[in-house]
Formats: structure tokens, sequence, C-alpha cells
């Protein structure tokens, strides 16, 4: 399921991360190169992807929208934590503010920033925002300087230090050693029609917990659930505009 960590703690540095690239040096850091950074991001386009998490029916056990993340882009997995691809994993945080209150299991995955740190600091623009929102990293343009694992406030972008081995499916391309990765929302789904692994694999078990949809569409399934519902993002104080909304955290 993976660690246990204090409810405050996690809304407060983004689940495990906050020091290193966002404490005390990365609201400063952040805001100055977005002001350098202009107009450099792409701007937005009619649709506006983003995702929706409902941990009220999200199973504490569960771990379909892992594994079929694994599955489809080929993240095979060693045990070892440090040198491992998470694009989503799950952790448990704990609440010291209600007495006897339940763990809960939350997902993480890259939050899809409309101000995405990891792209500001990139020097090479191997990491990017395409016009419908989603956080891109190039494997054929990066340079493996690791500024972008560093610069994510929230733990999602991780470091190739092996090819994949593992290749369930086929369809999906040999995995670079020595370039940074991350959740990417299953663009090459999307762009067919379809919906992300993690999304399609959670409606399989009957959960409908993960909603991903058009954020600028105020008839969509996702506006509504954020409308309706009280949600929460991480970091928002880092002014990154997180397109992850949590309901029930």
């Amino acid at each position: 399921m993976g660690k246990t960590m204090e409810r405050r703690k996690f809304l407060k540095t983004g689940a495990l991360v906050g020091a290193g690239a966002a404490g005390a040096y990365g609201l400063p850091l952040l805001t100055s190169l977005r002001a350098s950074a202009g107009n450099a991001l792409a701007p937005a386009a009619k649709c506006r992807w983003g995702m929706v998490i409902d941990l009220t029916k999200c199973p504490p056990n569960c771990t379909a929208c892992v594994d079929a993340c694994k599955r489809e882009n080929n993240v095979g997995s060693t045990g070892d934590r440090l040198r491992d691809i998470y694009r989503i994993r799950k952790v448990t945080i704990e609440s010291t503010l209600v007495a006897g209150a339940a763990p809960k299991a939350v997902p993480l995955l890259c939050n899809h920033c409309d101000e995405p740190p990891c792209a500001l600091v990139c020097p090479i623009k191997a990491t990017y925002k395409r016009e419908d929102g989603i956080v891109i990293v190039d494997p054929h343009r990066c340079m493996g300087c690791r500024y972008c694992v560093i610069a994510c406030p929230y733990n999602a972008r991780h470091f190739n230090f092996r090819e994949n081995e593992q290749r369930p499916n086929p369809a999906f391309p040999r995995r670079q050693h020595g370039v940074a990765e991350s959740c990417d929302l299953c663009a090459h789904l999307l762009d067919q029609g379809k919906q992300p692994a993690c999304v399609a694999a959670c409606e399989d078990v009957q959960a409908k917990a993960l909603c991903v949809g058009n954020l600028n569409d105020p008839a969509s399934e996702i506006a509504a659930l954020i409308r309706n519902h009280s949600v929460k993002r991480l970091r928002e104080d880092l002014g990154t505009e997180p397109k992850v909304f949590y309901i029930g955290l």
C-alpha cells in the first residue's frame, strides 16, 4: 500500500516532499521562474484535462488503478523504493485532528499543474505542457539532469535507472534509462477517445472513484463533481494550480 503518514503533514508537504523543492526555497524560486517565463508555456485550449479522486469510493486495499497503470505503461517493479517508477501509487494517511478517524488510502500521481514547476526548471524544454493541460516529458529530448524531479512538490516525477524489461503492453515504446518520467494521464489513450488505464480499471471493479474529464466544460462529469462537492488540492499555496482534485481528503 505504501507509507503511512499524518494527514496534516500530508496536506502541507504534498505527499512526502515540500522541503527540497517546495520548502524554504521552493516558493520564491517558483515565483521567480514563473515571472521570468512569461508566456513560455502553452496557452489554454478548449479541452483542459483534469482528474477528480473520490476517496469515499476508493477501497483502502484496492490497487486496481496502480496495477492497470503498470500494465498499460510497462512499469516494472523490483521492490526498490528508491529506483522503481511510480506513475501512480497509493499511500496511507492518518489524522491527528479527529480522534478515532480511520486511516485513508490516497492515490498520488502527477498533478498536471497549470503552472508546472517541472517544465519551468527544464533547461532544454524536454518537459512541457500540452495545449490540453497534460504535462509531458519527451524521453528523446530529456538529458537526465533531474531538475524536474527536484522541482516537483508532489514527488510525482521519477528517474529511470533501467530500461523496462517487462513489457505486458507491446504497443508501449521501450522505456529508456537515464530519463525522467511521470504520469501523463495516458495521453495516448485520451487521444484515441479512451479512458486512462487507471480510470477504466477503477470502473471495472465497480468503485468509480476516479474521473478524468474536461475542466473547461461546465456540462462535464468532472465539472459537476467539483461544483457539487467540497474538493481539495495538494499544495495550492505554491500557486502551481494542480488539476487533481480530491473528495473526502
